[in-house]
């Protein structure tokens, strides 16, 4: 059986556990979803209204939740797909959102900096890198297209690629920096939940299970021992909505499995040849995802599921199988043993990929779908969720609403079916880089 303990939280380390809602909060602000976007919302809020009390509320413990369970890339150049290589007639829409990207980017650079935040931050680049050559398409073309926005990018291929990742698995890649950043997840939403305002109550432990509007026009959420009265609520809670009695058909959950080993000894390392800590990205959606860490840890992301209920211990182990073997293939002297830790955790994404932003009805908005850019995209949608319900308007507000076009789904269990028949599709084409 396998424990689904994730490495990030375990190093990131414990905070005092707060208390669970009882009785009747009443607040100005109610956040309910203490990830990268309710903890962004909380500090922005409390910025913009300084007098208000803002209460924030988890269902489980806040910082801990998928936020600190992803893979820690902070995104500012996407990858771009055929059509928006330069020239082609997707261009201006990518340039636009690595506009967007640049400017999520730049968020988590300001927290870090206002709050002093210790996270492990790199912020020099990682590699967008395939095994078989031919998945990386077009590469001159796709560098030119990443210098024109703005990123400093390299092509690079065999000993060159080798010699960066200590790995001849690698065959040919792009080394993409000018804004592109690796962080330790759980350290970051640590440090936000660690430096909450005091302007803001955080309940842990407290699931919203409906909300309602009362006879004064404010917003009652109700949890199992209590309730929060609110002027204004906002929910961060990515695809999970209907869980809190909101209905949405524009967002649905994929669930990702990761193991990270335990510290390479010096021997380990230095076969490796010594290099200085990476990340990799894949060019196909469900390539792997891998990272060496400033601790010398090798972390391997290679599952990525439509689920309706989430994986027990006796099904993560068998995805712990899969990366183990993800791992051999790149560094073939590892055993399972080396494993220290294996965990899950939910993706919020929409058809089209882009975010769903919502005046849900009065006094209500919620903001999902960072599809797979959650600690960048997750923190400055925090920001511009708690812009749009106080009623200002900014130049980045506009330009993300107006391609926050996330794309209706079908109902269930039409949607099910073609959601998992398009993971496996894209697990096929992928076979060779997981």
């Amino acid at each position: 059986m396998t424990d689904n303990r994730c490495g990030w939280i375990v190093q990131a380390g414990d905070c005092p556990v707060q208390p669970s809602l009882r009785g009747t909060e009443r607040a100005d602000w109610l956040i309910i979803g203490g990830g990268f976007t309710g903890l962004s919302a909380a500090h922005s809020l409390a910025e913009m209204h300084p007098n208000a009390r803002i209460v924030l509320v988890d269902r489980q413990r806040a910082a801990q939740g998928a936020s600190a369970r992803n893979s820690g890339f902070v995104v500012a150049h996407e990858n771009p797909s055929g059509e928006e290589l330069l020239g082609r007639s997707g261009h201006d829409y990518y340039r636009q959102s690595t506009e967007i990207s640049r400017a999520a980017n730049n968020e988590v650079r300001r927290r870090l900096e206002q709050l002093g935040i210790d996270c492990d931050w790199r912020e020099d680049g990682y590699f967008f890198a395939v095994h078989d050559a031919d998945k990386l398409e077009e590469a001159e073309l796709r560098v030119q297209t990443l210098q024109v926005v703005g990123a400093n990018a390299q092509f690079l291929q065999g000993r060159a690629l080798a010699s960066q990742l200590g790995s001849e698995f690698y065959r040919a890649g792009i080394h993409c920096g000018g804004g592109n950043a690796l962080l330790q997840p759980a350290k970051y939403a640590k440090g936000l939940r660690e430096t909450l305002p005091a302007a803001v109550s955080l309940f842990e432990q407290t699931e919203v299970s409906g909300l309602e509007r009362l006879a004064n026009g404010s917003i009652r959420a109700r949890s199992p021992h209590g309730c929060v009265e609110a002027t204004q609520v906002l929910v961060c809670v990515g695809p999970f909505m209907p869980r809190v009695g909101l209905q949405d058909r524009a967002v649905f959950p994929l669930e990702l499995s990761a193991s990270l080993t335990r510290p390479l000894t010096d021997v380990e390392y230095q076969q490796m040849g010594s290099p200085a800590p990476w990340g990799v990205l894949s060019t196909r959606p469900a390539g792997a995802t891998l990272r060496l860490t400033n601790d010398r840890r090798l972390l391997i992301r290679n599952t990525v599921e439509y689920r309706r209920s989430d994986l027990n211990a006796d099904a993560l182990k068998v995805r712990r199988h899969t990366h183990v073997r993800g791992l051999q293939r790149r560094f073939p002297w590892l055993t399972e043993q080396h494993l220290q830790f294996t965990w899950t955790g939910h993706l919020s994404a929409t058809r089209s990929g882009e975010p769903r932003f919502a005046r849900v009805a009065p006094g209500i908005h919620a903001v999902a779908g960072c599809n797979g850019s959650g600690v960048a995209r997750g923190t400055l949608w925090g920001r511009l969720l708690a812009e749009m319900a106080s009623g200002s308007q900014s130049p980045l507000l506009s330009q993300v609403l107006s391609q926050a076009e996330p794309g209706w789904l079908p109902p269930s269990p039409f949607f099910d079916i073609g959601a998992s028949l398009r993971l496996r599709y894209e697990a096929c084409r992928a076979q060779t880089e997981s």
